[in-house]
Parts: C-alpha cells; structure tokens; sequence
C-alpha cells in the first residue's frame, strides 16, 4: 500500500530503505482514488521511531492510506525537537471538524500515575469523546488501551508488583473474529509496561470480547463488538531491539532494571534478539485497516457518526 505522507518526514528514508512505497502529497492528488484517512496520536517520547514503526505496518495492504500526525497541545515533548513536531504534527484544534476512517492512539510512559493526574489528561479525554462519532475504528496500544477502557468503559489497570518487560507466547481465543484471521494457535508479541487490566473487570462488559491473551503478560487484544474500537495491552508494532533499546537505556540511568523476558538469547545482553512476532504486527495491521476501517466505513467519509 503507499503511504501518504509529508514530504521529508524523516520516516520516509527508512521505508524506502525497506522497499516500502511512500507517497507524498503532491503524487497522491494525482491519483483518482479516495484514500483511507487515518490520525495517529503520538503519545510516545520517542517520536521518531514510533512514526516509522507504525507507518511500517500501516504499509502492509494495497490500500491507500493518508496519514495525518497528531500531538498534544497541553504538553511539552521532551524528547523529540520542536521543529520536528512543528513541521510534522497537528494539534486536536487543527483536526477536530474532520472525519477519519481510523485512529492510532499510541502508549506513554505515564502508567506510574492515576489516569487524572496525567497533564494532558482532560484533552486526551476530549479526543477519546470525539473520536466515537469522528473516526469509524480506532486502535488503542499499550497505555492508550488502558486509558480506553478506563474513558470508555471504567475499567481501571492494576500496578504491577515490577515492570513487565519481555517477548511472550500469546494463544487465541476466538478465532473467527477478522482482526486475527490468520494468526496462529500460538504467536509471540513483546510486553513493556508496569500496570495491567484484568480479564474478569473486561468480561463484565457486555460490550467488550478478549481475543488473544497470554499466561504470562495477561489479557492482549481487547476488541469492542461492533469493531469500532480495539485495544491491545502489548507493542506489536515495537522493532526487534526496542526491548533492548529501553533496558539499556534504564541501565543507563541506574534503574537496575531487570532483564526482558524470553528476549535476549540465553539472557546474554550482548547478543542479538531475535524478531519473532514481525509476522502477526503486519497481519493485525492490514486485518485491522481491510476489515474494520476499508469494508466498513462509509464511502462518503461525512457519514462517519457514533
């Protein structure tokens, strides 16, 4: 699928690297298609590379997609340049009189805080209002799932006893449902996070199904039944050293973080990962874009409500 996106984004050279076809704008408009229209909220520090991650996945459909960058306007990125996000991102003012097909709603490393505390909070909360009657299906990860759940349906997360960090092996638990058709019985997909929900507070929802989970790292992939919504507790879309990159980072900083699990061989921090849930990131992307945002939302994008 070519990715439509700003001209000089920095993601661009590592997807062309790939063999990837990104498109800009001024080739798109000469193509007599209505493309999908989708809004990722980065709430992740490093920006950089979760815009590539995602666009990465984004790419693996014939479809053509438009990508719109979003930020918050109530917060100040410490990590990545000002002109970047200048140049790259919109603010929810920009965007909200318009429609999407789809929605992104990243992670953020604020698990440590009640929901309320967060300085962004109030305006994540508008967006989440908006997005029900703006955006036909939207993708929540990580702390953005918890964060969904608790806006949307009060289910709230659960401090960890230490940080879940790790590679887990993951099982399906209903297998007709179209976000992972096509997986198999039993897949692997990393974990970084310090809080978790639970499957009896999810289960108590009429309106919400678990559709893969884990013994370890617990409940996966949520989805809401009219798949308007769906949330996934993990980072499917991390690359193969993103692990590595946040242990060492922590080791860096004197947090004597523990070793992710089932990641490193043999535990040996100076050998390679290996990649090993590439193929599921890929197939839940271009299930999620065919299934519940290409088939399903209104060819006139007006149309879109709650």
């Amino acid at each position: 699928m070519p990715i439509k996106i700003q001209e000089n984004l920095p993601a661009i050279e590592v997807l062309e690297s790939e063999n990837i076809f990104v498109m800009t704008h001024q080739r798109a408009i000469t193509q007599d298609i209505r493309p999908l229209k989708i809004v990722i909220l980065n709430l992740m520090p490093t920006k950089i590379e979760t815009e590539t991650q995602l666009l990465r996945l984004l790419s693996n459909s014939p479809l053509q997609v438009d990508v719109e960058l979003l930020q918050m306007a109530t917060h100040i990125s410490k990590n990545t340049s000002s002109s970047h996000l200048n140049t790259f991102y919109k603010t929810f003012d920009d965007i909200k009189e318009e429609k999407f097909d789809g929605m992104i709603i990243t992670g953020a490393p604020v698990e440590n805080m009640p929901f309320e505390k967060v300085d962004y909070w109030d305006e994540l909360c508008k967006i989440m209002a908006w997005s029900r009657k703006n955006v036909y299906s939207t993708l929540h990860i990580c702390w953005g799932a918890q964060a969904a759940l608790y806006y949307h349906f009060g289910i709230t997360k659960y401090q960890l006893p230490q940080k879940l960090s790790g590679v887990f092996r993951h099982h399906v638990l209903d297998y007709r449902h179209p976000l992972i058709r096509g997986f198999d019985d039993n897949f692997y997909a990393p974990h970084s996070r310090n809080t978790e929900v639970h499957a009896e507070d999810i289960n108590k929802c009429s309106d919400l199904v678990i559709l893969t989970a884990s013994d370890e790292a617990g409940v996966h992939i949520v989805a809401k039944k009219n798949g308007r919504q769906f949330f996934i507790t993990g980072h499917l879309e991390y690359d193969y050293d993103t692990l590595a990159k946040e242990y060492f980072r922590d080791l860096k900083k004197g947090m004597n973080p523990s070793i992710p699990l089932h990641y490193f061989p043999n535990d040996d921090i100076t050998k390679e990962p290996p990649f090993v849930w590439r193929s599921h990131a890929h197939l839940l992307f271009a299930n999620w874009l065919n299934y519940f945002v290409y088939q399903n939302t209104p060819y006139n994008i007006k149309e879109i409500s709650e």
